[in-house]
């Protein structure tokens, strides 16, 4: 007889240290969105997840008192040696093997099934639950450390979120996380529109249908201005401001005299972008040491470091309506040869290369 109550003792202790491992394991967040897209084992398991802290401490009671019965049942009914030896393995379960474990399917089956009594229990205790851990945190602040030393840290984490099986995070995702981390690692001077590629223009230049063409073909949206020596430069034209001009006018009508900043080739980007909002200049110009001009930055080309990939021209003007119908006729094309190949696949014919 005594050595069936051991038994049952010891089979109720494994049961709670598997309870509080696999409720401690199992994401609450993952566990709220399986349930709210209407997965209803989600659901069920859920209603005793949702109590967070009180379910841990509720969980990690019923560990305490099931071994502590036990622990004294066996060291009153058994011998020594089986009870240190019986103790050593329930230790080593609990404490060991199932903190470096994963969680099983047969764990989620047992929170699954207990998961209702949970709810009505927590329900009932919860409150006071509550106050206990309120008083405690008070008097006795508990921080979880996230193991995040410095920025390199958190790098090897995304590093490693890429190749974790379950992850949901996209690529382009974690690719605008590690950009946005290392952008302070990047200067002005790698990413600079070099001098002798920017398109510039005469602050007495006609405006009219060569002028047009020009800055039309050079496929950007706003120009530095200089008169006399390009070193000089008074201000900046905007293509919208251009286009809305009257023919025959010049350059310097419609300019922004005040619209020049500069910024050192040698200054990291996360200064550009701070001097960009600061000034809520979209392009600045860069000098060097020397104080010669030496290129542009704009702030795409900030965006682009930030971002991962270009930043199509063709969103500069939502007014060419050729080039908005030319996007979305591309994408509706694409979307139509994904679903042939989807459907030959399912169907088992063959696959097929869309050229």
């Amino acid at each position: 007889m005594d050595i069936l109550i051991n038994v049952t003792l010891a089979a109720f202790v494994l049961l709670t240290f598997a309870l509080q491992r696999t409720y401690q394991s199992l994401p609450t967040t993952e566990v709220k969105k399986r349930a709210k897209s209407g997965d209803e084992f989600a659901k069920v398991i859920y209603r005793a997840a949702a109590f967070g802290h009180s379910l841990t401490v509720v969980l990690w009671f019923f560990v305490i008192l099931s071994s502590s019965i036990f622990f004294v049942r066996v060291a009153t009914t058994s011998p020594t040696w089986l009870a240190l030896l019986t103790t050593a393995i329930i230790a080593w379960f609990g404490f060991v093997w199932l903190p470096a474990s994963k969680v099983t399917n047969l764990g989620a089956r047992l929170a699954h099934m207990v998961a209702p009594p949970l709810e009505w229990l927590l329900n009932h205790v919860y409150p006071f639950v509550d106050a206990l851990i309120a008083f405690v945190r008070k008097y006795h602040p508990v921080t979880v450390h996230t193991g995040l030393y410095d920025k390199e840290d958190f790098i090897h984490l995304l590093t490693q979120q890429q190749v974790q099986v379950d992850n949901r995070i996209t690529q382009a995702e974690l690719t605008l996380a590690y950009n946005a981390l290392t952008i302070d690692e990047k200067i002005v001077r790698d990413i600079l529109i070099p001098r002798r590629v920017v398109k510039m223009v005469n602050a007495d230049e006609a405006i009219g249908p060569i002028l047009m063409t020009e800055v039309h073909n050079s496929g950007h949206s706003r120009y530095p201005v200089y008169d006399g020596k390009k070193d000089n430069i008074v201000g900046t034209v905007y293509l919208r401001d251009l286009m809305r001009a009257k023919a025959g006018g010049f350059v310097r009508d419609v300019m922004q005299p005040a619209d020049v900043c500069y910024i050192h080739e040698e200054q990291s980007l996360i200064e550009a972008l701070q001097a960009i909002l600061k000034t809520r200049r979209h392009m600045f110009i860069v000098v060097n040491s020397f104080e010669e001009y030496v290129g542009v930055i704009t702030i795409e080309d900030v965006l682009e470091q930030i971002i991962g990939q270009p930043i199509i021209d063709e969103f500069d003007q939502y007014e060419d309506m050729r080039a908005v119908a030319a996007r979305e006729a591309r994408i509706e094309h694409e979307e139509h040869e994904k679903k042939i190949l989807a459907d030959v696949n399912a169907d088992g014919i063959a696959d097929v290369v869309v050229e």
